[in-house]
């Protein structure tokens, strides 16, 4: 791939300097002194005038400079005596009838200086034009081009990801090894479509099959190929094609495919936009080429669901590979080809920094990763340890630790009791995730505490119980403020909208209500990839929605009654809980699990007492 230098400025006013100085400095050398004929005359009588070159109507030649012994300077003068030979004979001065040359003299002083502006003004305006495509070159596509000696990237640098890597197997054996297919007439797929969340690894494992392959490798965004001008982005889809062939076997890869290949009709213009027909053009060179060529087409797209359904027919894409989060191992994985290129303490578990990453996709954990080693370094250590490591995931779960933000004394007793509150429901639930530390130091952008929970597993369902007990966990903080400051605050405004969130999706999505059923009251699924936090609109009567208001009340009103009912029990836990986190500002689930035993084991003996 060719590498450009970007153009500074600074390179055009050095060089305007360097071009001043050499013009300066040659005039200086070949400067030309006019003098007056008398004062030539005075110097020739004094044999000052070493030789000359008489023309018609000028005298040039050399003289010497007085108090400068073997110095000679250049003059010119013009001619008024005719019978000035006899003169110069005279004193013995060479002359001759012509003038000689100027040709060097000119070339060094001004033609030089200005053939070395120019260049400096090409080259700069090369620079600062070189991204706007001229008249000529307008129709070109902008793809990157990846020769097969510039792509290191192997499957050995992709992992969490074995499924999509087994499925890329078959078009490296055929990139490699075209005439086995040949042979017993198999084809192979024309497309291959990588889909799945953003940050999964996607883009990485397209280079990971050209690299395994050695073949070129065409990168080209979806975007690139959209422009203001019609029938601009066609072209560039049949140029990129044509390019392709003559390199193959090669891959075409498109990234963000959704924004080329965006359903028609959708667009607000109308259905002969510029992105249609590129659509178009596509959509007809995929059909055009021959697989036999060995040119294969990937994609990447974390939006399937708005893409035409004539591009993902079979014959076009007609191979979908999902490349999804990373489970627990492949979160192990990922985490080891990154941890190679950084110093690691001994003391760094790989696979409890597995557990505790649970949805983090392959870029959040290559974030982790470089965060913990800046980290390292701002501490002045040599190596990564697992307090860097912890301190990371906080950072990119819950925010940067803001230590300066001046919280008054009634304000974060509120904050210590909040989430006391969360930290007790979640311990005294079942099937809840367990707490791991609980702190008052404000984080983000408005955080001012939270509780982290950590999961011990992956899980892919969830029960109704489960649901239940997470809403409870939610509402835990108002209750313990409820409970123990006799009011409430705003600081609950996030886990309000989770937890009615979750209670509309188990009433609206999962069927979790007895009075409305087992029905799906979602007309519009949401993208599979992507959280639009955009409700969709219901297909069911106003009847039915109120019903569903009234449900969620439900839900979230007894599920603060469990939140109450538990904090009331365990209020002597509450309260000196309270006041260790206040005290220490953060504090371990553990911590909290002891203050909990033992006001158990207190009202257990209360009870042994009132009974006796």
């Amino acid at each position: 791939m060719e590498k450009h230098q970007k153009f500074s400025l600074w390179y055009a006013l050095i060089g305007i300097w360097v071009v001043l100085i050499l013009q300066n400095l040659l005039i200086a050398f070949f400067s030309v002194q006019t003098i007056p004929y008398s004062q030539f005359l005075k110097l020739l009588k004094e044999n000052k005038i070493t030789e000359v070159a008489i023309t018609a109507n000028k005298i040039q030649g050399k003289m010497r400079v007085d108090g400068e012994e073997g110095k000679e300077v250049l003059f010119r003068t013009i001619r008024v005596d005719p019978d000035l030979s006899e003169l110069l004979d005279q004193h013995g001065v060479v002359f001759k009838g012509e003038i000689e040359s100027t040709f060097l003299r000119d070339l060094l002083s001004w033609v030089i200086p200005v053939l070395l502006l120019g260049a400096v003004w090409y080259v700069a305006m090369k620079r600062i034009t070189g991204q706007q495509p001229g008249f000529m070159t307008i129709g070109k596509n902008k793809a990157r081009i990846y020769m097969e000696n510039e792509l290191n990237v192997t499957f050995k640098d992709v992992a969490g990801v074995d499924e999509a890597k087994q499925e890329l197997i078959e078009i490296i054996e055929f990139l490699k090894e075209p005439a086995k297919f040949a042979e017993i007439g198999g084809k192979l797929p024309k497309g291959v479509l990588l889909v799945g969340p953003p940050g999964t690894g996607k883009t990485l494992l397209a280079k990971a099959v050209a690299g395994e392959s050695h073949v070129p490798f065409f990168s080209m965004s979806g975007s690139e190929f959209v422009e203001m001008f019609v029938g601009l982005g066609a072209a560039r889809v049949r140029d990129l094609f044509e390019q392709a062939k003559q390199k193959a076997p090669c891959i075409i890869f498109i990234d963000e495919l959704d924004a080329l290949g965006k359903a028609r009709g959708m667009g607000v213009v109308g259905g002969h936009d510029e992105r249609e027909q590129t659509l178009n053009q596509l959509l007809v060179e995929m059909d055009g080429f021959d697989p036999k060529t060995g040119v294969i087409l990937m994609a990447a797209t974390n939006r399937p669901e708005i893409l035409d359904p004539a591009l993902l027919r079979p014959g076009r894409f007609d191979r979908h590979i999902l490349v999804d989060r990373p489970d627990k191992q492949g979160r192990i994985e990922i985490l080891k080809v990154h941890l190679k290129s950084v110093k690691v303490a001994d003391d760094v578990d790989v696979e409890k920094l597995a557990t505790m990453t649970p949805g983090m996709v392959g870029a959040d954990l290559a974030n982790l990763v470089n965060e913990a080693a800046l980290l390292a370094v701002r501490r002045k250590k040599r190596v990564v340890g697992m307090d860097e490591f912890s301190e990371a995931v906080e950072r990119i779960v819950a925010g940067l630790e803001k230590k300066n933000r001046l919280i008054n004394k009634h304000e974060r007793e509120i904050v210590a009791y909040h989430e006391i509150g969360h930290a007790l429901v979640a311990l005294s639930l079942p099937g809840t995730d367990p707490v791991q530390k609980i702190s008052i130091i404000p984080r983000g952008i408005a955080a001012l505490g939270y509780t982290m929970q950590v999961p011990t597993e992956d899980r892919f369902l969830m029960r109704k119980t489960e649901l239940l007990n997470r809403i409870a966990t939610l509402l835990g903080g108002r209750a313990a403020e409820e409970l123990m400051l006799g009011d409430i605050s705003t600081g609950a405004h996030n886990d309000l909208a989770r937890a009615t969130d979750i209670a509309r999706s188990m009433i609206k999505e999962y069927g979790m209500s007895k009075n409305i059923g087992h029905v799906y009251l979602v007309r519009e699924k949401r993208s599979r990839f992507l959280d639009t936090g955009l409700e969709p609109a219901g297909d069911y009567s106003e009847a039915t929605a109120e019903m569903i208001d009234r449900e969620i009340r439900q839900i979230i009103a007894e599920q603060y009654d469990v939140a109450l009912g538990i904090l009331r029990s365990n209020s002597k836990a509450l309260e000196q809980g309270a006041r260790l986190l206040l005290e220490k500002e953060t504090i371990t689930g553990d911590e909290l699990k002891q203050l909990l035993a033992a006001d158990l084991t207190a009202s257990t003996v209360d009870e042994v007492k009132r009974e006796a």
